[in-house]
């Protein structure tokens, strides 16, 4: 079992939700920092198809005893269910309850006008395992190819388990809440949306490649946005001399879930496609660490329209990061992070990250790392302004 850096509230004295991908180990989280919480499953039917029917239920049993001081009522699954957050939110004020609100998708809570609690519950993200959380368990090209989710990452052969995933994510996440009305259309959409992972989308072509409107693609990707199976990392907007590329790039939020619906096969050093799951690597460890930090700075990327660009931007232009799976960086490799430093004089860190063997500092002040050295001064938080 894994240590995850991610810290949550002591029991009984926070209301939060906790969100993230499935089976990222939200469950399992919560059973380590709550084993004697008061847990309601909605994954079991019994569970669901009692509080589907009558929300209210919750309230009663509550209601009906005394209230449970010091400990956490769990509710795994939470949006199968969003009327139960009316029920949650009067507990809270009148019982002075605290839950932990817990699924896999915020999109029929968001998009179904569901009770936020007024403000009053934080909201947690859980990612994939980091190489913090890893620790010596750490292993580059397994990580690159299996992907961030515990279970498989730790299988000896991923594809049936991610092949698995798929299907489950198709079946419990979209067919089951009804998110999209052509299951085949969405399911083609998938594989053509790996294509694009790391990339700025060109959404007729995607539209066109799955046979649907540019209209519904953008639908289809605000799905994979709002049940966490992938992010938009935003272009750095602030100008100086030159403009720049305002589009957002995407990423998906397991780089095995891209491996498996791309049919990439076993990636392997030197290829395009294994520089790209590296790309994807780097911000999967650079946004899990914005997020568990609750650092108030933005990630971003930075583009010329010429081509010229860095991979990461962290802030304002405190640290500059290119994903480079080369184990050896030469003067091209360097070029967008020299043009980035003509532009903004005050960028303050410019990190390679490479397959290079050893750390090693250009003359003009840029340092190319190994992937290793970079993860484990990152999370030491050596690169604090």
């Amino acid at each position: 079992m894994f240590q995850r850096v991610f810290i949550l509230p002591e029991s009984g004295t926070e209301t939060f939700f906790l969100w993230g991908p499935r089976q990222a180990g939200k469950s399992t989280l919560l059973r380590q920092y709550y084993p004697d919480g008061y847990w309601i499953d909605l994954l079991k039917t019994e569970e669901y198809r009692r509080y589907v029917t009558r929300p209210e239920l919750l309230r009663q049993e509550f209601m009906s005893g005394e209230p449970i001081p010091g400990r956490q009522i769990v509710i795994d699954e939470v949006q199968k269910v969003p009327a139960l957050l009316d029920e949650v939110h009067w507990l809270m004020e009148n019982r002075r309850l605290n839950f932990a609100l817990c699924g896999s998708s915020a999109r029929k809570v968001r998009r179904g006008a569901a009770n936020l609690l007024g403000g009053r519950a934080v909201r947690y993200e859980l990612r994939g395992l980091t190489s913090a959380e890893l620790g010596s368990e750490f292993d580059l090209h397994r990580v690159l190819n299996h992907g961030y989710l515990p279970r498989i990452y730790e299988a000896r052969q991923p594809a049936r388990l991610l092949n698995a995933y798929i299907a489950d994510y198709l079946k419990e996440e979209v067919a089951a809440e009804g998110l999209v009305r052509n299951l085949p259309a969405f399911s083609g959409f998938l594989d053509a949306a790996a294509l694009s992972d790391s990339e700025m989308v060109n959404f007729s072509n995607v539209a066109r490649e799955c046979g649907v409107s540019n209209h519904t693609a953008k639908g289809y990707f605000e799905i994979l946005e709002d049940t966490l199976l992938a992010r938009w990392l935003p272009a750095y907007r602030r100008r100086r001399k030159r403009r720049v590329i305002a589009a957002p790039k995407f990423y998906f939020s397991d780089v095995g879930v891209v491996n498996r619906l791309a049919r990439r096969g076993e990636l392997t050093p030197g290829s395009e496609l294994y520089g790209k799951a590296f790309e994807n690597w780097i911000f999967h460890e650079l946004s899990a660490f914005v997020s568990y930090h609750e650092l108030d700075e933005d990630l971003a990327y930075w583009r010329l329209p010429s081509g010229i660009e860095v991979d990461f931007i962290l802030g304002d232009m405190r640290l500059a990061v290119e994903a480079k799976a080369s184990p050896r960086i030469t003067r091209d490799h360097l070029k967008g992070l020299r043009t980035l430093k003509e532009e903004y004089p005050d960028v303050q860190r410019r990190i390679v990250v490479s397959l290079e063997p050893r750390p090693r500092r250009t003359d003009d002040g840029i340092d190319i790392l190994p992937a290793t050295t970079f993860a484990q001064r990152l999370w030491c938080d050596e690169f604090a302004g």
